[in-house]
C-alpha cells in the first residue's frame, strides 16, 4: 500500500496579524505547527500502514524552507520519506494554484490513497484536498473521521450534518480527515534521531514544471483577489435567557428579532 499525506505548516496562533498592503499573514515571530487537520491525516495513514504490512508512507508539503520543521515532525511521528515543494515562482497562491502545484508533484509519485487535512487553520477555505482530487481526476470522500482497508478497499466513516456516512471506495483516491475524533501520536525518541537522518526532498519549478500548467501557479495563477482583509471583531456580550418554557423561548426570540426590525 502507498500511502502520500498532505500537509500545511500554520501559523500556531488565533491572533494573527495581516499585511495591509499584502492582505497576507504576517508569519514573522509567530511559532509555527502542523496543521491539526493534517495531523490527524498523519495519524490515519499511519495506521493504515501499520494494519497493511509493507506500507510506504510518504509526506509531502508545499512551503517556504522552513517547513522542513513540519516534515521532520511527520518522520518522527513514524512517516518513511518527506517532500518539500518550494519555490519562488509558487510565492503567492490561491487555493487553485495551491492545489494545482501539489497535483503536479503528486503526478511524479505512485500512491493508493492520498490523505490531506479537511482545511488549514490560516485560510479555512477547506478547497485544497478536494480540488486536488479533481485535478488528478480521482475519487474522494471528505469529512473523514475513520478509516480502514478491507479486501484492497478502504471503508471511511465520514461526518455528515446529523449522521455518519460509512463509505467504501476502491485505490487511487483521495480523503480529507477532521481532527475532532483523532488523537494523533507523539514523535518517539527514536524516530525524532532517525528523522534528522534522513533526506528531505526539495522539489522547484523545474523538478515538476513538465507535469503543470504554468498558468495555474503562483501569485500570477491565483484567480482570487482579496480585497480586503481584516481580524475577527469580539462580539458583544448579549442576552442570556433562562427558565423560560419553549413557547416562551420562542415567544422571547420573536419579541427581539421585531424590535431589532429583522422581522
Amino acid at each position: 500500500m502507498k500511502i502520500v499525506v498532505c500537509i500545511k505548516q500554520v501559523p500556531d496562533t488565533t491572533e494573527v496579524k495581516l499585511d495591509p498592503v499584502k492582505n497576507t499573514l504576517i508569519r514573522d515571530g509567530v511559532p509555527s505547527i502542523i496543521n491539526p487537520d493534517d495531523k490527524a491525516g498523519i495519524e490515519l495513514a499511519l495506521q493504515i500502514k501499520e494494519s497493511v504490512p509493507g506500507s510506504t508512507l510518504t509526506v509531502v508539503s508545499m512551503g517556504p524552507p522552513q517547513a522542513e520543521v513540519a516534515l521532520r515532525e511527520a518522520l518522527a511521528m513514524g512517516c518513511d520519506d518527506g517532500i518539500l515543494i518550494s519555490d519562488r515562482a509558487f510565492g503567492g497562491a490561491d487555493t487553485w494554484a495551491t492545489s494545482s502545484t501539489i497535483a503536479g508533484a503528486l503526478r511524479k509519485l505512485d500512491y493508493d490513497i492520498i490523505i490531506a487535512g479537511r482545511q488549514a487553520i490560516d485560510g479555512d477555505t477547506a478547497q485544497v484536498g478536494p480540488q486536488i482530487a479533481e485535478h488528478l481526476q480521482i475519487p474522494q470522500i471528505s469529512y473523514c473521521e475513520e478509516l480502514r482497508v478491507e479486501d484492497g478497499k478502504f471503508i471511511v466513516k465520514r461526518q455528515f450534518e446529523d449522521r455518519y456516512h460509512i463509505i467504501e471506495i476502491k485505490p487511487p483516491c483521495l480523503i480529507t480527515t477532521l481532527s475532532e475524533e483523532i488523537t494523533p501520536r507523539y514523535m518517539s525518541i527514536g524516530g525524532i534521531f532517525n528523522a534528522y537522518k534522513k533526506d528531505i526532498k526539495v522539489w522547484g519549478l523545474k523538478d515538476i514544471e513538465d507535469k503543470l500548467d504554468i498558468s495555474n501557479i503562483g501569485l500570477k495563477g491565483s484567480p482570487t483577489n482579496v480585497k480586503r482583509s481584516f481580524t475577527k471583531q469580539a462580539k458583544g456580550q448579549g442576552i442570556k435567557m433562562e427558565g423560560l418554557t419553549p413557547e416562551e423561548a420562542a415567544d422571547a426570540i420573536v419579541a427581539k428579532l421585531q424590535e431589532k426590525f429583522f422581522i
